[in-house]
């Protein structure tokens, strides 16, 4: 892989050092050393850039990360979040900003390894049937618990409390946050078996006041604004410059995450 930037060459050996810090467990090696090469170039381009514009520019490596920190400061403007922009992005994204859905439930796992055809097939029969006997007899449920959940909360009736997103595996979490009030009709299938399920009540999330989370929605914002900022002055630089061996994209770039 040869690369120059307006004539500086970035040497193979370079970017395999560089490329070391860009694997992960599951990173092909050939994306590590295109992500080295990408940032690289870009930090060649910087550090050009501030030789140009008079900024003192270490010979080695050392150093050279201040000097850009200080280049970027001088030449991209970060525009701040006031508090007009932040309450409009609160106000048009109100599912941000509410706390969770809750439901209070009590259940009955009949366990079913998701393998075993035939355990499963038996643990959705036993299931049904013990819907039929809650349905004309709803105050056996916390023996019915006892006597046949695989889940800890057997100990308890199977009482799991408050359940939201989150807590609980999804299947499980998307079922019991939509359902009504009472018992399901029909058992709950998870990764763990089947569920009787009664949700006993809901408790709806509600909105998070502007003033509580307008600090973390002006850093996110000034985030957002820094990344856009910092990929648009990268491409204006790499527009000027005279580069080989590579197609610059800024976005990609883990140097200006």
């Amino acid at each position: 892989m040869s690369i120059e930037v307006n004539g500086v060459a970035i040497s193979d050996q370079a970017i395999n050092v560089e490329s070391a810090y860009h694997k992960l467990a599951d990173t092909d090696p050939r994306e590590a050393q295109e992500q080295a090469a990408l940032a690289l170039t870009i930090r060649e381009l910087l550090r050009q850039r501030a030789t140009e514009v008079g900024l003192e520019v270490p010979e080695d490596e050392t150093g050279l990360d201040a000097v850009i920190d200080q280049l970027l400061e001088q030449e991209v403007e970060i525009p701040e979040a006031d508090e007009a922009t932040c309450r409009r992005w609160y106000e048009q994204n109100p599912e941000r900003f509410r706390t969770p859905d809750l439901a209070e439930v009590r259940h009955i796992l009949i366990a079913g390894h998701p393998e075993d055809l035939e355990e499963r097939n038996q643990a959705r029969t036993l299931a049904e049937q013990l819907i039929e006997q809650l349905q004309a007899d709803p105050s056996a449920f916390a023996d019915l618990a006892r006597a046949h959940s695989r889940c800890p909360s057997a100990d308890s009736g199977g009482l799991l409390g408050q359940v939201s997103q989150g807590e609980t595996v999804p299947e499980f979490e998307d079922a019991v946050l939509r359902l009504p009030v009472g018992l399901s009709p029909q058992p709950i299938k998870t990764r763990y078996g089947f569920h009787v399920v009664e949700v006993l009540q809901h408790v709806p999330g509600t909105a998070l006041p502007f003033e509580a989370v307008q600090a973390p929605i002006a850093e996110y914002l000034e985030a957002v604004s820094r990344q856009r900022a910092m990929s648009q002055y990268i491409r204006l630089l790499a527009g000027e410059a005279d580069i080989k061996g590579i197609k610059l994209d800024a976005s990609d770039s883990p140097l200006i995450q």
